[in-house]
């Protein structure tokens, strides 16, 4: 009887024991993530201006009519699809390789990773502030280089020229994304099965067939999880452009997301709430045709 009473105690304080340990962490996403969220949405539709908090309106959808009119937007939605696309595209397939190649044993195999890893462990400001002194059109490193060579006779203004400044920041991008992709398909490839392969060899299949027959069907679905992290990622990754170029010249190298700090900078809290509200939308409707259209793949 008495061992019987004594549980439902135990529960409980264990129960509140759990509670404990979990309220610093549930405190701080609610605080650090969840209000400020909710608070943004708020802002989105109020006039709220850093330079005059006498009066916050509600003003309806008027910020989202203002940052749809304007021409930059949409020139920033533009170029938010070339970064994208392009830096995916290149991180991906050099991530792939680099992974391949990581995954074979040879000598200084360890040091070799650690240096192809050791991009993922800086801050993507500083790495932007490292590619804006190597793209310097000055004296920069990269025109130097291609002086020395004799691709090109004049220094070139990388990040003062429109079509320039762009592929100068993707380069510098897949630079930095390449190491993600090589991590996480390297993890993938570690958890086919060694036996898939030893029966794909009395099969007498290439290399190039166990390839697309056995390693690529095996860690597809990683592939299709850690593709649409890294799309989410990249959209959200105004840190190496601000850094760069801040989004000249022109605009020609602003993103949705250096858009909105520009809203915010320039003390428009309204419209900056209004451009964050369209970045999730954005996210969340992509999101869902993305996973829809690899389950669809997938069920093929």
């Amino acid at each position: 009887m008495s061992l019987g009473s004594a549980r439902p105690a135990f529960s409980v304080r264990k129960a509140r024991f759990i509670a404990l340990c979990l309220l610093p962490g549930v405190v701080f996403v609610v605080l650090f993530t969840y209000y400020p969220m909710i608070r943004g949405a708020v802002i989105a539709f109020q006039q709220y201006n850093l330079f005059d908090l006498t009066s916050t309106p509600f003003v309806g959808l008027a910020n989202f009519r203002a940052v749809l009119a304007e021409d930059r937007f949409w020139m920033a939605l533009r170029n938010t699809g070339t970064w994208v696309v392009v830096s995916l595209f290149f991180q991906f397939v050099l991530g792939f390789g680099l992974a391949l190649l990581l995954r074979r044993h040879f000598r200084g195999r360890g040091l070799y990773q650690a240096w192809v890893f050791f991009p993922w462990a800086m801050s993507g400001f500083l790495i932007g502030l490292l590619w804006r002194w190597m793209f310097n059109g000055q004296f920069g490193v990269i025109n130097d280089l291609l002086l020395r060579t004799g691709i090109i006779e004049h220094r070139i203004g990388f990040l003062a020229t429109p079509g320039w400044a762009m592929t100068s920041v993707i380069v510098a991008n897949v630079w930095y994304g390449v190491t993600f992709f090589a991590i996480m398909i390297m993890a993938a490839l570690q958890s086919v099965p060694r036996e898939l392969y030893e029966a794909a060899d009395v099969d007498g299949a290439s290399r190039i067939r166990q390839f697309w027959h056995v390693t690529l069907p095996h860690i597809r679905p990683t592939l299709a999880l850690i593709v649409l992290l890294r799309i989410i990622w990249i959209l959200n990754f105004p840190d190496l452009i601000y850094s760069m170029t801040g989004g000249g010249p022109a605009g020609s190298t602003d993103i949705i997301t250096t858009f909105l700090i520009q809203q915010v900078i320039g003390g428009d809290y309204g419209r900056g709430g209004a451009v964050g509200m369209l970045i999730l939308g954005l996210l969340l409707a992509f999101t869902v045709f993305y996973l829809n259209a690899t389950r669809f793949e997938k069920a093929r």
